[in-house]
C-alpha cells in the first residue's frame, strides 16, 4: 500500500536499511567456540610442558645413575680389598688407597682422599649387596661378627636403590635401579 504523494516506493517504504554486522547471537556463538579452542590449546600446552619437564627429571636421574654405577664398576672391579663399616658403607682399596662408597639422607657418595663428591642424589630406597665367590648371597651385614665375615668373603658387590625427582608442578618421577654384580678382580677369595 503506497501514501499518496509519495516518492517511495512501497516495498522501501516498511522495510529498515540494512547494515553490516554480527547478531548477538552469532557473537555469543563464536565466543563460545573460540573459548572451548583456547581452553584445549592451553591445556595441550600446560599438559606438554609437564610432560617436559618431567622427562627432563627423568633424564636427569638416568644420567646420575649411570655415571654412578660406572664409577663404582671402575673402582669395584680394580679394588684388592674391600671393607664393610655399616650395610650401606664400604670402603675399597683401590691402588693401595681407600675409596669409601657411601649411603646417607638420600645421597650416594664417593670419597677419596681428594675430597667426597655425590655420585647420585634424591634416593629413596638404597641397598648393598655382597656375594661369596660361589656367589651366594652374604645376608645380615650390620652385626660385628658379620661385618668382619663379609670383609673375608666378599667377591661380588651389587647396588639396588630407587631414585626420585619432582618438581612443583610436575608429578614424581622414579626410577629403579638394579646393577649388575660386580666382581673384585683383584681381591683374592678362596671357597
Amino acid at each position: 500500500m503506497a501514501l499518496r504523494g509519495s516518492t517511495f516506493p512501497p516495498s522501501s517504504f516498511w522495510r529498515a536499511p540494512r547494515r553490516s554486522g554480527f547478531t548477538l547471537v552469532e557473537m555469543m556463538v563464536g565466543a563460545t567456540l573460540s573459548g572451548f579452542i583456547l581452553a584445549g590449546v592451553l591445556s595441550t600446552f600446560l599438559f606438554m610442558g609437564r610432560t617436559g619437564a618431567n622427562i627432563r627429571n627423568y633424564s636427569d636421574m638416568e644420567s646420575q645413575a649411570r655415571r654412578a654405577l660406572e664409577q663404582f664398576a671402575q673402582d669395584v672391579r680394580q679394588a684388592s680389598a674391600v671393607s664393610w663399616t655399616n650395610d650401606t658403607t664400604i670402603v675399597l682399596t683401590v691402588d693401595s688407597a681407600s675409596v669409601t662408597y657411601a649411603y646417607a639422607s638420600g645421597a650416594f657418595t664417593r670419597a677419596t682422599a681428594a675430597g667426597t663428591s655425590t655420585l647420585l642424589s634424591g634416593i629413596t630406597t638404597f641397598a648393598f649387596k655382597a656375594y661369596s665367590i660361589t656367589g651366594a648371597e652374604i645376608t645380615g651385614i650390620g652385626t660385628t661378627t658379620t661385618l668382619a665375615s663379609a670383609n673375608l668373603n666378599t667377591k661380588q658387590l651389587q647396588i639396588s636403590l630407587e631414585a626420585a625427582r619432582t618438581s612443583t608442578t610436575v608429578a614424581t618421577a622414579t626410577n629403579t635401579v638394579l646393577s649388575a654384580r660386580f666382581i673384585l678382580r683383584n681381591k683374592r677369595v678362596t671357597a
